[in-house]
């Protein structure tokens, strides 16, 4: 019991219990996610691949809502596939998804995907750019890569670069990604409603978790980083920073 007791929460569990009620891990609303997925999915019969996927809720979206689409999606969290294919069996999709426990940016295939995902992954491959590199390695010719990443709205703190990254504001984020090859056929700035959205659903839900467990030790730990994250949210970047999620194909090639 000593060593139950003095063992931390890793991550991996904080960010779970944190998107228990938004499991979509990114500010955007279930008809963003909708809509974005529409204009990357224009068959219906597409292979997709999430790289990043967590608890699978990009691609137990996509198929449900296209039964010709098959899907595999990557994580480095054990708990989070296993919540995946739970979620996929209750939808009844399970026979068309195929999880790997593997580091995404390491990830090989042996055959191309007609979409490529990753919406708030960006720091698993060192950035945005890395990100579409990594995507592009997995796509078939004429494909579609979604992507989402964050951008600063406003000049930020030092304290918000150190938490976050070093951003670009939007239009140089898309310029960036225009001289890198590629063209947006769509995307969607996350609206303020959704940001606030976000960050107030994934502290609640882990304060929630934490204060009906209080007098446990993780219970504390969890509280303790519910208050942390967002004192950090509402004092340190707030105000400054954006999402953008864009759907993309190579400009030529």
């Amino acid at each position: 019991m000593g060593a139950c007791k003095a063992a931390r929460m890793d991550r991996q569990l904080i960010s779970m219990l944190a998107h228990a009620d938004h499991p979509i891990a990114a500010p955007l609303t279930d008809e963003s996610v909708r809509r974005l997925l529409d204009r990357a999915i224009r068959r219906g019969d597409e292979r997709v691949l999430d790289l990043g996927c967590g608890g699978g809720a990009w691609l137990l979206r996509a198929l449900a809502a296209h039964p010709g689409v098959t899907a595999e999606g990557v994580d480095v969290s054990e708990r989070a596939l296993a919540t995946a294919g739970e979620a996929a069996a209750a939808r009844g999709v399970r026979d068309r998804l195929v999880l790997h426990h593997h580091d995404a940016a390491e990830f090989s295939s042996t055959r191309p995907f007609d979409v490529v995902l990753s919406v708030g992954a960006a720091h698993a491959f060192g950035g945005l750019l890395p990100t579409l590199a990594a995507a592009e390695t997995h796509l078939a010719p004429g494909g579609h890569v979604l992507v989402g990443d964050g951008y600063w709205e406003d000049t930020p703190s030092a304290d918000a670069i150190e938490m976050l990254g070093d951003f670009a504001d939007l239009p140089a984020t898309v310029d960036r990604v225009v001289a890198d090859g590629w063209t947006p056929v769509y995307g969607h700035v996350s609206t303020r409603e959704e940001l606030d959205d976000y960050e107030w659903s994934w502290t609640g839900s882990l304060a929630s978790w934490a204060l009906d467990r209080s007098r446990e030790p993780h219970g504390a730990e969890a509280l303790a980083a519910a208050s942390t994250h967002r004192s950090e949210w509402l004092r340190d970047y707030r105000k400054a920073f954006g999402f953008v999620s864009l759907v993309l194909r190579r400009t030529s090639g």
